[in-house]
């Protein structure tokens, strides 16, 4: 039987509660973690924030960890997870604020029913996309991240982010299509 490599080590100490362990891992990944968190987040105290909860969770949950996981590996897919989530998060507040100027409807409408109608509308289109086109989607237009950073974050290749986009685009123009003005092309 081979002998256990010093992270596997770490991590037993860790399940036991060794808080110098903790603070070994802590030390060892906690840059590269705000890195990941903060490329995908574009705020370093959002970053910080998130790779700290998902550390507290670590302590939290040390007697449940399994021995034979990668605690770097681990830490990095829930720092990522943290993040998009917290991505998705404000995308929910923004899809709260008013997608149409007040003064834009047409001439006796209730500026206040079609807005509400507007972003039902949209919420909807958007919750019909496939999940994986949803996200790229989010990620690209709510979150303003550029293809290869979706690329990145996502774990796939620039051309399926451009894949994704254009099904995205397509649907949602499919979905919206009566909101449009009349004689307005959908392409344009």
């Amino acid at each position: 039987m081979a002998e256990p490599t010093p992270d596997r080590l770490l991590l037993e100490r860790l399940r036991t509660g060794d808080e110098a362990a903790f603070e070994a891992i802590f030390r060892g990944c906690y840059p590269r973690l705000v890195a990941a968190a903060e490329h995908l987040l574009r705020d370093q105290a959002r970053a910080e924030d998130a790779v700290q909860e998902v550390l507290l969770e670590l302590w939290r949950g040390r007697e449940r960890l399994d021995p034979e996981m990668s605690v770097a590996g681990y830490l990095h897919r829930a720092v990522r997870n943290r993040a998009l989530n917290q991505l998705r998060h404000d995308r929910v507040v923004r899809q709260a604020e008013p997608l149409v100027e007040p003064g834009t409807p047409p001439p006796g409408a209730d500026s206040g029913v079609l807005t509400r109608e507007l972003e039902q509308a949209v919420r909807a289109a958007v919750s019909r996309l496939p999940e994986r086109c949803r996200e790229v989607f989010e990620l690209s237009r709510v979150h303003q991240l550029r293809y290869a950073e979706i690329a990145s974050a996502m774990e796939i290749s620039v051309k399926t982010v451009e894949a994704q986009m254009g099904k995205a685009i397509r649907m949602l123009r499919d979905g919206l299509g009566g909101w449009l003005p009349e004689g307005e092309d959908p392409g344009a």
